[in-house]
């Protein structure tokens, strides 16, 4: 595949400076501060860290309430559904998928995976983030299990957001 920008060094102008390359000037003492935020608070997290986070809570929701029974379920996060789901999906007149389930194989564990940008654009807001990817999470180990969402949680809410209820 070929590179879509020029790799090839930029031509050089006697008494002009690349911008960005060599040595930066350190004016008034001011570069260099570190980050605003130690890493193990949850501010300084990024969006994928925290929905993985969330994701992980609610797993761990089920495994206490469940207990062996998604033993065997691995739960994963990818970024948005492959081409071939979202043609499906378009073909039918549908919205993207939120997530999906692998049943296991051999040497595979069954997989819960839960699609992390259509779930936020779904979710439309930071504060309705939580209870949908729970909602999602749920109804796809109701999916694996062949059970009804409001067996595996009584707590699931279905359609309901946070303030609707």
């Amino acid at each position: 595949m070929q590179a879509r920008f020029n790799t090839d060094a930029l031509p050089s102008r006697p008494g002009v400076g690349r911008g960005g390359h060599g040595r930066r000037r350190d004016r008034r003492g001011r570069s260099g501060r570190g980050a605003l935020l130690p890493p193990g608070l949850p501010a300084a997290l990024n969006r994928r860290e925290r929905f993985e986070d969330l994701v992980a809570e609610s797993a761990e929701r089920l495994r206490s309430r469940l207990g062996t029974r998604i033993d065997r379920i691995d739960f994963e996060v990818a970024l948005v559904p492959e081409r071939d789901a979202l043609q499906r999906a378009a073909a039918r007149d549908e919205a993207a998928p939120l997530g999906m389930t692998v049943g296991s194989r051999r040497g595979r564990q069954a997989r819960v995976v839960v699609f992390r940008r259509p779930v936020e654009t779904v979710a439309g807001s930071e504060a309705a983030l939580p209870w949908l990817v729970h909602d999602v999470v749920v109804e796809l180990v109701a999916e694996l299990l062949q059970m009804d969402p409001e067996d595996v949680d009584p707590d699931y809410r279905g359609e309901a957001g946070p303030d609707e209820h």
